[in-house]
């Protein structure tokens, strides 16, 4: 096998096999990425052009239940600063949002049985009502169908849930007493709904392989999400992984380019955790195939808490009122912010 002739395949059929795919991430070297990279890119802009779709983050609560062991929120954090948003701290977050001209709004929360589905329905439907246009995605963990359901019917557009790994062993290493399937239930539900639903994975969980990483690059491939968010592994002081190394920018950039060319049409996130780890983080996503960033709205008085892992970006870039800054890199990169909801066209509701 050549890493150059699996990559021009890609780019051609959008597909490889698991062994081809193995082949590549275990013999990639500097030219290869560099070709790697050309590819994904030419496919963004083949499908996007060089337009960076911008979503209003809104972390609603730090509360959850589950005690995934890379999380900085995991319930046994006897350390971690708690918080819920009000209804009107939302709606505030929100029209401020609106006004600087973010036409997604993603609420972000951990799994926190204070938000009923009764609760987060008055969200959805309050937002609505002032911006029926504006698209709502929901990131607030594994729910059952009927939930999943209620929440869409209610007008809820999109439904992040990162699947994190597709391996079962190293899955349920990193979430005690969480069965893997039930994970990607809730996934394989929230497409049958109608969602444009997101998964993604992390890059350098402790104890991955490059066979555990093909299995999320299949993994995808078959499930076909509208989004897909990619990030590295990154330590949190009051966890018991937090002895561990970040995932490599490289690596995480290789696998934003290969999910470029499986699902061409996918909206691909240059995520927070790119920015944590490298300042160019983010400007490496977008030219690795990465046309979605999400800039924080969360009132200040929170953002500091919501900690999923250390030296999370904060200041300017992942503020919005520094809008003007992010959309400065964001032409300095070579692309230009598109102000619209920013729907996958294969995922319309």
């Amino acid at each position: 096998m050549d890493v150059k002739a699996i990559i021009e395949k890609l780019y051609e059929t959008n597909d490889a096999t698991k062994e081809e795919l193995l082949y590549l991430l275990d013999n990639i070297a500097d030219e290869s990425k560099k070709l790697l990279m050309k590819r994904a890119h030419e496919t963004r802009m083949r499908y996007y052009g060089n337009k960076v779709y911008m979503r209003g983050l809104i972390e609603l609560t730090s509360f959850c239940k589950k005690d995934c062991l890379y999380c900085g929120l995991r319930r046994c954090n006897k350390d971690a600063q708690r918080y819920r948003l009000t209804l009107e701290e939302v709606l505030e977050c929100v029209r401020k949002g609106d006004k600087l001209g973010y036409k997604t709004f993603v609420l972000q929360g951990g799994e926190d049985a204070y938000f009923t589905d009764e609760k987060v329905i008055e969200i959805i439907k309050a937002i609505k009502v002032e911006f029926s246009n504006n698209a709502i995605t929901l990131s607030l963990g594994e729910r059952s169908y009927e939930s999943y359901k209620k929440l869409y019917d209610a007008g809820a557009d999109r439904y992040l849930l990162r699947h994190e790994s597709a391996s079962k062993k190293l899955y349920e290493s990193i979430h005690p007493g969480e069965p893997f399937e039930i994970r990607i239930n809730c996934l394989k539900n929230l497409k049958e709904i109608g969602y444009q639903a997101g998964a993604g994975f992390m890059v350098g969980i402790p104890n991955q392989t490059n066979e555990d990483l093909v299995n999320d690059l299949r993994f995808v491939k078959e499930l076909e999400p509208a989004m897909c968010g990619i990030g590295p592994f990154i330590p949190h002081k009051d966890t018991p992984l937090r002895d561990h190394d970040n995932g490599s920018l490289e690596k995480t950039v290789i696998c934003l380019s290969l999910v470029r060319l499986l699902l061409p049409n996918v909206l691909l996130p240059a995520t927070t955790a790119l920015s944590s780890i490298d300042k160019q983080g983010r400007e490496a996503g977008l030219k690795a195939g990465g046309n979605v960033i999400m800039p924080n709205l969360s009132p200040m008085s929170v953002r500091k808490k919501y900690s999923l892992y250390d030296n999370k970006a904060y200041i300017l870039d992942e503020d919005a009122e520094y809008r003007v800054m992010i959309e400065k890199k964001i032409k300095e990169a070579g692309f230009e912010v598109e102000v619209s909801r920013g729907d996958n066209p294969d995922f319309i509701k």
